[in-house]
């Protein structure tokens, strides 16, 4: 089958399948791995350019709804008629789930059923080593600066904070994105600070500018020099790799405890 993807997470998925042979083109953003680098390019993933999609005959293309403003790239695969499978995770049981489907939508069912076991053993290997972690801190994770965003309880962040033995800061509120402020999590004092600027990398991030906030000097997290920028596209994309992003987090958090884990568990599987 020829797949067009049209996000990176998606793209991701298909890698962690092991079926990247099968794609023909893909967003302007996905960047892994790198056996990518040489198709054709469709554009950002908000505004894929339809016309390309169809130079390249995809049997199927797999879309997203996980950024609001990709539901025009819907309607357009619809007004042309061209086969598309919707991805929208939005936790790691999703995550499982969507290897199957899409494994099973790619002819290759039984590829699907085993990424998806490996993925669930990871995960209940990382839970059995987080429950017996005795002291758990607090992390504040920052998505975007201002105005201020953060993930809240139903959101993939709280999972993986979770599996590194730790808890979301605004996991007490019910929905996936939390706007909040400045003063807000100055109140909630952290114990660690993540910056995942999502579609930033990490070396555009600069942690001296939480100082300029108000009263941020005195936070416990920058007290202690518990402040980590983490590589966006592992922790705010909605593919296999948060795994690898868990982990990383864990060593950072719990070094005698994770250190054991390989952080390259989700490796294209062989």
């Amino acid at each position: 089958m020829r797949i067009a993807s049209l996000c990176p997470s998606n793209t991701e998925i298909v890698a962690y399948l092991g079926l990247t042979d099968m794609l023909v083109a893909v967003d302007d953003y996905s960047d892994w791995p790198e056996a990518i680098n040489t198709l054709p390019r469709l554009g950002p993933d908000l505004s894929i350019d339809l016309d390309k999609l169809e130079d390249v005959y995809p049997d199927l293309v797999l879309a997203s709804l996980s950024v609001p403003g990709m539901e025009k790239n819907i309607a357009g695969l619809e007004e042309r008629n061209i086969p598309y499978l919707i991805l929208d995770p939005q936790g790691l049981e999703d995550i499982e789930k969507d290897l199957l489907s899409v494994a099973q939508a790619l002819g290759e069912p039984e590829v699907g059923e085993k990424a998806a076991n490996e993925f669930r053993k990871k995960i209940q290997l990382m839970q059995g080593v987080a429950k017996n972690i005795q002291s758990q801190p607090s992390i504040y994770w920052e998505w975007w600066p201002k105005p201020v965003f953060t993930p809240g309880e139903v959101n993939w962040l709280t999972e993986i904070s979770e599996l590194a033995g730790a808890h979301n800061l605004f996991r007490d509120q019910k929905i996936a994105n939390v706007q909040t402020d400045w003063e807000d999590v100055r109140k909630r004092n952290p114990d660690t600070i993540c910056l995942a600027w999502v579609g930033v990398r990490r070396k555009k991030v600069d942690p001296k500018i939480l100082h300029k906030r108000p009263g941020w000097s005195a936070l416990d997290a920058i007290k202690s020099n518990k402040v980590y920028v983490l590589e966006e596209e592992l922790y705010c994309r909605p593919s296999p790799r948060l795994l690898e992003g868990a982990i990383k987090l864990a060593q950072l958090l719990h070094p005698e405890h994770y250190n054991q884990l390989d952080s390259s568990l989700t490796q294209v599987p062989k």
